[in-house]
């Protein structure tokens, strides 16, 4: 195949760029530049995306031997991931940036462009693999490695984004056998760190980088009966889940503690209550893609796993498609779910589709905390 490589300047699109050219394929690397905003040097930055970066992608792509270009994806970035991120955030929902990413910028602008210069794939460094149904359709799985699997951050991708997908870390035992082949071939990311936090807020305050773009009003924090209990500086700032700075005065009735339960943009609230609250009984969104071959009749309730975070445990759940809606009820509550999170569902070791999360219903009723 013609591949294109995606090369962030970490260890993992190193070692999938050289594979891809080991496994027969004509290759080139490109490494996108999504940020414009200051700050992206690697000092005191943890994300994936600094000009460090670029160059640590250049110099792999240089011992690999293949041509190398940087495309500057900034305006497409800002528009579908950090514009998408404040939206979120101004809805009272809590985004991740990460599955917006793969979804309209690796596998939907780069991909699209990819194509158009006549590549066959695009490959990356992700931890998943792609397998072949007994029909030759392409089904997206788990790596073999459960503990650096990363499918559910490529829930998003389409059938049709599959077709051009290509995963050569897939089966790869360990992170650590990774590193060790990237230290064998002598690239300088062998031990290089992995990314993480939001590439675009390089210091790590979501909260003070929301508050430049947001604004902070002040509004009534309620409890689950609708009685305020205390004041807030700007709703965007919580997330549900949350103890910390709520700066309650006034204690529970049972004593315990309060966490953030529900964000109300419109009218600038913040709802508290118990711990048991947090647990989620339904979680439900209009907005679903299916990866690969759609489940037939999902109008009928089907068995699945769903899970709600990159590194959650996957939960069993019957899962069915009503009035434009997928609708997940896990076999045991999940915890602290929040509007506006991914949802991904799996049928075994596949990732059958994934939503983003509209609506939740908790597991304990009003009356009953």
């Amino acid at each position: 195949m013609k591949v294109l490589a995606a090369m962030s300047g970490g260890v993992d699109s190193a070692v999938a760029a050289a594979r891809a050219v080991e496994a027969g394929h004509e290759v080139v690397g490109v490494h996108l530049a999504l940020s414009r905003m200051p700050g992206t040097l690697r000092t005191g930055a943890r994300g994936c995306c600094t000009i460090e970066d670029s160059m640590d992608a250049q110099r792999a792509a240089n011992m690999i031997g293949i041509p190398y270009y940087v495309w500057d994806f900034s305006e497409r970035f800002k528009a579908d991931v950090v514009d998408d991120f404040v939206a979120e955030y101004q809805a009272g929902r809590t985004p991740n940036p990460c599955m917006r990413c793969n979804e309209r910028i690796k596998f939907a602008a780069l991909l699209e462009k990819a194509i158009a210069l006549g590549f066959d794939a695009v490959c990356t460094g992700h931890y998943a693999s792609i397998v072949l149904d007994k029909d030759g359709n392409k089904e997206l799985h788990r790596a073999s490695a459960w503990a650096k699997d990363q499918s559910y951050v490529l829930g998003v991708l389409t059938a049709e984004q599959l077709e051009h997908a290509y995963f050569p870390l897939g089966d790869t035992p360990s992170k650590a056998e990774v590193r060790a082949e990237a230290a064998e071939r002598g690239f300088s990311v062998a031990s290089k760190p992995d990314s993480h936090d939001i590439c675009f807020i390089p210091d790590g305050d979501t909260r003070g980088w929301l508050a430049d773009r947001v604004g902070a009003e002040t509004g009534d924090i309620l409890d689950r009966t609708g009685a305020v209990i205390g004041s807030h500086e700007g709703a965007a700032a919580f997330t549900v889940g949350q103890r910390r700075g709520l700066r309650l005065g006034m204690p529970a009735d049972d004593g315990k503690p309060r966490f953030v339960l529900e964000v109300r943009p419109k009218d600038n609230t913040v709802v508290v209550g118990p711990k048991e609250a947090l647990a989620i009984a339904e979680i439900a969104g209009n907005r679903f893609t299916w990866a690969g071959v759609p489940q037939q009749s999902p109008e009928t309730p089907f068995d699945i796993e769903v899970q709600i975070r990159a590194h959650a445990d996957p939960v069993p759940a019957v899962a069915v498609v009503r009035d434009g809606e997928l609708i997940v009820n896990p076999e045991t509550p999940l915890d602290g779910v929040a509007p506006g999170q991914t949802a991904v569902i799996y049928v075994g070791t596949r990732v059958l589709g994934q939503f983003t999360i509209d609506r939740t219903v908790s597991a304990v009723p009003v009356d009953a905390a």
